[in-house]
C-alpha cells in the first residue's frame, strides 16, 4: 500500500494523538494531549483542536492531502459522528464536520480505532500477507477490525469487526454500551485490574493499580493476578473464535497496552482458543502480537484515509 502524506488522528479514552504520516508510514510530525474524557463534548473537541493546531504549525502541513481519524467507538462514518463508550461527552458528535472545518476543508475519513489498527497491521505489521484477518486493540477498551478478501472492511459505518462488544457471558456484568458480558467488560485493561482488586490483589507501595501492575504480579506468580488475565484471555478467545467461525479469518492480531503483558496474556489465550475454536476450518487460526506498536492508530488512520480517497468502497469519506 502507498499513501500520500496525510494528517492522522488517533482518539481514545486516554489520549488524543495527531500526526503527519508520509507514503511509507513514517511519522513526520506528532502531537498529543490527554483526553478530557469526563468533561463535556466541547472540551474534548478543544483537545482535538489543540492537537491539530500543533501538527498544522509544521511547514510540512502544506503537503497534507487528507485527514484520517481512528476513534474509539462506536463511530458512524455514514453521518460523520462518534459516540465513544468511554467518552460520555461525545454522543452523535459531528467529528468529521468539525475536523474538516479545523483543517480548511480537507477530506476526512472516519473509522473505528480497531479498523485503524487493522489497516496498519495489514499494511506493515503481523497481518501483512494475510487476505483474511482480525486485528484487535486491547487497552482502555477493546476494539477490532477486519481484512476480508485482501481488503480493509470497515463496513458502512466504520465499525465492522468491533469485537469488544460481542457478548461472551450471557449473564455477565452490565457493560456501558448497554449489553451484558461483553468482551470489553472482561478483557479491557481497567476491567482486568478491577477483577484483580475485587479478588483481593493489592497494589504495591507505589499504589499502581493498572493492568500493567497486575501483569507484573502475574509474572511473579500472584494467583489472583494470574486468574484475572486468564479470565480476560477466555473472553478474547471466545470472541475471536466466534469471529473466525463467521468469516473464516486466518490470523488474529492483538495490540494495545494490555498486549504488552506478553505471555501472561498470550499463553492462556492460545490455550483457551483450543476450547472455543473447535471446528475444522478454524482450528489452524494463528494468534500474533501486533508489530506496529504505539503508532498503529496513527499509521492506520493515515492508511484508511488514503484508501478512502482512492476507493470509496474501501473506507467511508466525508468532506
Amino acid at each position: 500500500m502507498q499513501t500520500d502524506t496525510v494528517a492522522a488522528l488517533d482518539i481514545g479514552g486516554t489520549k488524543i494523538a495527531g500526526a503527519l504520516v508520509d507514503g511509507s508510514g513514517r511519522i513526520l510530525v506528532r502531537a498529543q494531549r490527554p483526553t478530557p474524557a469526563q468533561e463535556d463534548g466541547e472540551a474534548v473537541m478543544g483537545a482535538v483542536a489543540e492537537v491539530l493546531a500543533e501538527v498544522a504549525a509544521s511547514p510540512l502541513w502544506s503537503s497534507a492531502t487528507a485527514v484520517g481519524i481512528g476513534s474509539a467507538g462506536p463511530v458512524d462514518a455514514s453521518t460523520g459522528t462518534v459516540s465513544p463508550v468511554n467518552v460520555p461527552g461525545w454522543r452523535d458528535f459531528p467529528l468529521v464536520e468539525r475536523v474538516s472545518a479545523a483543517t480548511g476543508g480537507l477530506p476526512v475519513t472516519l473509522v473505528g480505532d480497531g479498523v485503524a489498527i487493522t489497516a496498519a497491521e495489514h499494511w506493515q505489521g503481523a497481518a501483512r500477507g494475510y487476505d483474511d484477518a482480525l486485528c484487535m486493540v486491547v487497552s482502555t477498551g477493546v476494539g477490532g477490525g477486519l481484512v476480508l478478501g485482501g481488503k480493509l472492511h470497515p463496513g458502512p459505518t466504520g465499525n465492522s469487526g468491533h469485537i469488544g462488544h460481542i457478548s461472551v457471558d450471557l449473564d455477565g456484568d452490565l457493560c456501558p454500551c448497554g449489553g451484558r458480558g461483553c468482551v470489553e467488560r472482561i478483557a479491557s485493561g481497567p476491567n482486568i485490574a478491577r477483577r484483580a482488586l475485587e479478588g483481593g490483589w493489592q497494589p504495591g507501595a507505589d499504589g499502581d493499580a493498572s493492568a500493567a501492575a497486575v501483569a507484573a504480579a502475574a509474572r511473579a506468580g500472584h494467583p489472583v493476578a494470574i486468574a484475572s488475565f486468564e479470565r480476560a484471555a477466555k473472553a478474547l478467545a471466545a470472541g475471536i473464535a466466534a469471529t473466525a467461525t463467521l468469516v473464516e479469518i486466518r490470523i488474529a492480531v492483538i495490540g494495545g497496552g494490555v498486549a504488552n503483558a506478553g505471555e501472561v496474556l498470550f499463553a492462556p489465550l492460545r490455550r483457551s482458543l483450543r476450547d472455543y475454536a473447535t471446528l475444522s476450518f478454524v482450528q489452524d487460526l494463528t494468534i500474533a502480537p501486533a508489530l506496529t506498536g504505539g503508532d498503529a492508530g496513527l499509521v492506520g488512520a493515515a492508511a484508511a484515509a488514503s484508501l478512502g480517497a482512492r476507493d470509496d468502497t474501501a473506507a467511508p469519506v466525508a468532506g
